[in-house]
């Protein structure tokens, strides 16, 4: 490979939140954080050069936005997924989750019902809870191994008070990849229902072999018109700690009303090396997303073969997207909290639990595999020795 994926970099002290959190958390140092949505890689090496080159100048002063952020969101859009955006409809963001709240005040009142597709990451809960929405809960189905979306609950749950649809797609934590078949079904029953379509798809390069992330507005016009896509490169390029995120948005009112959300709340200007990464990784970062995607593979079927052959009373539950993957304990026979606890103290290793994504996954933990492969090994050797000791 021609980027280095396998080197452990040493992460503490650094003021991350995935390896110095344990401090503050009383945890033994030698446990091994795979819990939130970060790499353990550093950026592609063009990435972290313009950054560098930026940060030498040695001033930081306001930054004044650039075409050339909308031109480099444009071209990744239609390289990577064929998918043609003006760049009048781009708008740049602090991030997906901070967008989330913008448009449930964009496009929404107090009491209106929001639609999603449970267990689902977590924030989605806090940002309709916050701002004194309704919660819907569309559970999605477990049939055969691999996980559904429901519609015919989806389309009982919908009321007259009912007004926007948050989708994750690919979707954390389950790592589905819907199909277009999946998504053409959902956008006529929303359309049918008058429904505005809020899509996440922060994870749509992360997609393994044999899927293919579909952008949901470039199915149709009529969807496009009705959908607000949220995007950035954080995940993708590891870049989440820049916090620069943009919003596609093809219809003009739509855009004008998250507009005014990010003016009011004064988020325009955004941070000095955001857009330079962004810009960057989509303009040079495609060769290393490349390589980055079969490494990720490779410790996909090693998570998946070592626990089907030395751990098999944890189920593995294969994602076909993302760096992020679910395991079914409850053969364990544990209480959630004292899986927990057997997890951090017993096999030192930190996952995060599976009801802070909805109560359907009780007993159930979420995985990063997104590291070197050899910290991945050692944390399922852990594994293995605290399984065996019960």
């Amino acid at each position: 490979m021609t980027f280095d994926f396998d080197t452990i970099i040493d992460r503490r002290n650094t003021g991350s939140m995935k390896w110095d959190c344990r401090e503050r958390s009383h945890w033994d140092p030698d446990v091994i954080p795979m819990w939130v949505a970060d790499m353990d890689f550093p950026a592609p090496p063009a990435v972290v050069e313009a950054v560098r080159r930026r940060a030498e100048h040695g001033i930081y002063g306001y930054p004044l936005g650039s075409r050339s952020f909308s031109t480099a969101v444009a071209h990744w859009l239609k390289s990577r997924h064929g998918w043609d955006v003006k760049k009048g409809w781009i708008t740049k963001s602090p991030g997906v989750v901070p967008s989330l709240c913008l448009c449930l005040n964009a496009f929404t009142r107090p009491g209106d019902g929001i639609v999603i597709q449970t267990p689902v990451y977590h924030p989605f809960y806090h940002v309709i809870d916050h701002n004194d929405r309704r919660l819907v809960r569309n559970p999605l189905m477990f049939e055969a191994g691999r996980t559904m979306m429901d519609f015919d609950d989806l389309e009982r749950k919908i009321d007259a008070g009912t007004r926007l649809f948050i989708l994750c797609s690919p979707h954390n934590p389950v790592g589905r990849v819907w199909t277009r078949d999946e998504l053409k079904r959902l956008g006529d029953l929303c359309a049918a229902r008058d429904l505005i379509v809020i899509s996440d798809e922060i994870h749509a390069e992360l997609v393994f072999k044999g899927h293919r992330h579909v952008p949901l507005a470039s199915i149709s016009e009529d969807l496009a018109r009705r959908t607000v896509t949220l995007h950035a490169p954080s995940k993708t390029f590891n870049i989440a700690g820049l916090e620069t995120s943009f919003a596609v948005i093809p219809d003009p009112e739509k855009k004008k009303l998250f507009d005014r959300q990010i003016r009011n709340a004064s988020l325009s200007l955004g941070n000095i090396f955001g857009p330079i990464a962004l810009e960057a990784a989509y303009t040079q970062g495609a060769a290393w997303l490349d390589e980055l995607l079969v490494y990720l593979e490779g410790n996909l079927e090693l998570l998946e073969r070592f626990l089907a052959e030395r751990v098999p009373r944890i189920r593995f539950i294969r994602p076909e997207g993302t760096y992020l993957a679910l395991m079914d304990c409850r053969a364990l026979g544990m209480e959630q909290s004292k899986l927990n606890e057997f997890f951090l103290k017993k096999a030192r290793v930190y996952f995060n639990e599976g009801p802070l994504f909805g109560e359907e996954l009780r007993g159930y933990v979420r995985i990063n595999f997104g590291c070197p492969r050899a910290l991945l090994e050692e944390a399922l050797h852990r594994l293995e020795r605290a399984v065996n000791s019960l």
